[in-house]
Order: C-alpha cells, then sequence, then structure tokens
C-alpha cells in the first residue's frame, strides 16, 4: 500500500530518504543535454568535494509542501559550498536551509510556459537562487537571470553570445547546438571523453612532429 505525503512525512522526520518525484525528460534531446551539462561539470571540478549537482530532481522547499504534494523540481540545478554525495532529492530543511545558487531549465512544448513564468517567479521569490537559466534543446532559445536587489535583471550576453555566470566562473553558451560551458577565456569546457580525444591528438601530432625531424618516438 503506498503511503500518502502526510503519512510519508510523519514517518520520516529528517526526511533524508525522500525519493525524487520529477517526471521523465521530454525527448532524447533532453536527455543529452542534461547528461551534458553534469558530466563536463562534473569533469572539470573533478578534484572538488564542496557542491552538489542535481539532475532531474525534486527540491522539497518545506514540510507543507511535502503535505499539500506541492513540490517543484528543476532539470539542473547547482549548490555550492556543501557535500558531494549522493542524494535522493534535495530537502531544503535538511541542508541547512540552503536552496539551490544556480538553476537550469530544459524548456519543452509542455513546461516553457510554466518556465517562463511560475518557476521564473518561484526561483526569485522564494528560492532566492541567485542565476537562473533556461535553454530549449528544440528551438535553442537561451536566456538568463541574476538576482539583483531581489529581482532577477537580464544577464548580457557578451560579443559571442554567451552569458557569464558568477555562480559556475564560467560562460554558458551555445555551441553546436547544444548548450555548453566556456571558461573565462572562451574555451570550451570539455566532457572526459572529449579529453582524452584531444590528449591523444596532442600525442599523435607530436610523434609525426618529432619523425619529420627524423626522431622515432619511443612506444
Amino acid at each position: 500500500m503506498a503511503l500518502t505525503a502526510q503519512q510519508l512525512a510523519d514517518l520520516m522526520p529528517d526526511a533524508t530518504q525522500l525519493e525524487s518525484n520529477e517526471p521523465e525528460m521530454e525527448s532524447s534531446l533532453h536527455y543529452a543535454q542534461l547528461a551534458l551539462l553534469v558530466s563536463c561539470l562534473e569533469w572539470l571540478w573533478r578534484d572538488r568535494t564542496d557542491f552538489f549537482i542535481g539532475a532531474n530532481l525534486t527540491i522539497y522547499s518545506s514540510r507543507q509542501q511535502l503535505k499539500n504534494q506541492d513540490c517543484r523540481g528543476t532539470d539542473f540545478f547547482l549548490v555550492k559550498n556543501t557535500q558531494k554525495r549522493p542524494r535522493k532529492s534535495w530537502v531544503v530543511w535538511e541542508e541547512d536551509g540552503r536552496y539551490p545558487d544556480l538553476i537550469i531549465e530544459l524548456l519543452s512544448d509542455s513546461t516553457a510556459e510554466v518556465d517562463r513564468g511560475l518557476k521564473k517567479d518561484l526561483y526569485q521569490d522564494r528560492f532566492r537562487t541567485h542565476e537562473y537559466f533556461w535553454f530549449s534543446p528544440d528551438s535553442l532559445e537561451f536566456a538568463g537571470f541574476r538576482l539583483i536587489s531581489q529581482k532577477y535583471e537580464p544577464i548580457a550576453p557578451n560579443q559571442a553570445g554567451r552569458l557569464w555566470s558568477e555562480s559556475l566562473d564560467l560562460y554558458l553558451g551555445i555551441y553546436d547546438g547544444q548548450l555548453r560551458y566556456f571558461t573565462s577565456e572562451g574555451q570550451l569546457v570539455l566532457t572526459s571523453a572529449e579529453d582524452a580525444l584531444q590528449s591523444q591528438q596532442r600525442v599523435k601530432q607530436l610523434a609525426e612532429q618529432l619523425r619529420s625531424l627524423g626522431v622515432e618516438p619511443k612506444a
């Protein structure tokens, strides 16, 4: 027999085992985009243990919302200065009242209106999330906002059309039809697979240069 939200809250006062209640993503494009955002940042910050990335996870912001079954999830969110460990959901009252520092929503036909309106207001007024971005894997619509004087103000793009994130200390921009991270110098942040491939190419180029000089590289 399934437990009601009220029974669940009563049985689990610490709420650390609350499962996420998010629906599956809209399409394979959305899955691929979400995986890319997570994998790139995880690889870039592979030596860090002070952050948590939530991917298609529910954010439980209050016990009352849990009881009312009115909890909100995001496609991608980042919390800094917290312990990097697995979580089934993000439970604000079990995380010292911490809300995400950055949120990215992937727009779809069924969610775009809510993402641009209701969720934007929620992240601004209740979550007080410092930065909010949205991106459509289908139309490539891309926008970003930063909390200034308690209101979201649009983030101005640079000459390349990228938006600077203070939370990430990186740019966000569109590359090859996907939302990617870029360093302050404009370099693309690679996945681990891309990084390995680039390293192999550098080794190959170096070997070719040595052979052109009459030096056979060691195996």
